[in-house]
């Protein structure tokens, strides 16, 4: 590595922001997308009076209630199941916090829904950044996160929205973004 690439990596920060790609909401997609289409064929089987699933035979059902409730619960499932299929392939959520003292600029970048503000994009000069401020909530429903503190705006997240991060890692995170950046750590 050559002298003028280590003062520019360390004249920038970048980190990505895991967005809905995670391996929980896979599993979840796959899991819904499963049972709805199991229960939807059920209520469809009772209706008909045709076996359309090869593990059981749902033709037995009653189709009122029993079949139509099994069908209501399939439809459900299945358009929860797309939500979340298209909430992954999207990658809500997901982007990156870019710190560059070169260019004296903080840039933070996400993705969102469809639409004109599908790509979110802040970018602020260095100077207006006065903290990072770590918020943690314990009890039933945790919460973890960072946030950067901005002259004249409201606090803008920096860590990634569901499982909350290990406390040291938020702790190392916080502390290494604060001294980068030369400015106070707030709230531990």
């Amino acid at each position: 590595m050559t002298a003028s690439a280590s003062s520019r990596e360390s004249q920038s920060l970048k980190r990505t922001v895991l967005g809905a790609r995670r391996p929980s909401n896979i599993f979840w997609a796959i899991v819904l997308t499963g049972g709805g289409a199991g229960f939807l064929l059920a209520g469809l089987s009772s209706y008909l009076q045709i076996n359309l699933l090869p593990f059981s035979d749902p033709t037995q059902l009653i189709f009122i209630p029993q079949g139509i409730a099994m069908g209501f619960y399939g439809f459900a499932a299945l358009g929860l199941a797309t939500y979340l299929w298209v909430v992954i392939s999207l990658d809500v959520g997901g982007g990156y916090n870019e710190f560059d003292k070169a260019s004296k600029r903080v840039r933070i970048v996400r993705s969102g829904f469809f639409g004109q503000n599908r790509r979110i994009e802040i970018n602020q000069p260095l100077t207006d950044v006065t903290a990072i401020r770590v918020d943690i909530k314990e009890g039933l429903n945790p919460k973890r996160a960072l946030y950067l503190r901005l002259k004249g705006r409201p606090d803008i997240p920096l860590t990634r929205v569901g499982q909350p991060i290990p406390l040291s890692e938020l702790e190392n995170q916080g502390a290494e973004l604060a001294r980068f950046l030369q400015v106070p750590l707030e709230g531990l």
